[in-house]
């Protein structure tokens, strides 16, 4: 039993990696003629903007001008997103019933706000619905650090013993355990073995298939 839910965004509530990607392989080939491959991006999925663009501009030599350079990838990410974004399987059933159970709901992602923002609207899960919404510049240590878990505890008044995080990547379930919470981790991003190594209590397809002995309200 918890007392309130923290959900990472990308991969949790929405399925956006692939978008991402394709945002951010359009703007390397635009602005600097560097063709990189999508598989490039995977060892940096959930650790923020900054690092997903900044690890692998380092391994091509690009130096970015990283605030005007996130915001070209989050214009172009936003437009793709339109009729495109789909949520993760059961999220908007799982929400409500954990809305009807009286339990305190946050966001904790690593992007900055314009892609927050984009992403909860076209959802339709917009960022006042929840008791508290943290992004990554609101934390200066980054998942896998547990900042940005505690921070979202602390928002909600809740001891960060009573909340479950739900994630979908090594780095954010890494962040959750070290905030000292439970984590289910979401197969979007990887296989249930690696989410179980980096720490998850729990691992589950989706939200429509979350494992028996998990009991939340």
């Amino acid at each position: 039993m918890y007392n309130a839910i923290i959900f990472d965004m990308d991969g949790v509530l929405c399925d956006s990696e692939a978008i991402i990607c394709a945002a951010a392989v359009q703007f390397f080939k635009e602005a600097y003629d560097v063709v990189v491959q999508p598989a490039e991006f995977e060892p940096f999925v959930g650790m923020g903007e900054d690092r997903y663009l900044g690890g692998v501009a380092e391994a091509h030599d690009v130096t970015l001008s990283l605030e005007t350079d996130k915001v070209r990838v989050y214009t172009t990410y936003l437009e793709l997103i339109k009729g495109n974004l789909e949520p993760i399987t059961g999220v908007h059933a799982f929400i409500e019933a954990a809305r009807a159970a009286g339990l305190p709901l946050a966001v904790a992602t690593s992007a900055d706000f314009m892609k927050m923002n984009g992403n909860l609207n076209e959802l339709g899960l917009p960022a006042e619905s929840f008791a508290a919404c943290i992004m990554g510049n609101d934390v200066e240590r980054k998942k896998p650090h547990p900042d940005i878990f505690l921070l979202a505890a602390e928002r909600m008044g809740i001891a960060p013993q009573d909340c479950l995080v739900v994630e979908d990547a090594v780095s954010g379930v890494q962040a959750a355990k070290a905030a000292g919470m439970t984590c289910l981790g979401l197969m979007s991003s990887f296989d249930a073995d690696t989410l179980t190594r980096a720490g998850a209590d729990y691992v589950a397809p989706d939200f429509t298939a979350l494992p028996d002995d998990l009991h939340i309200w």
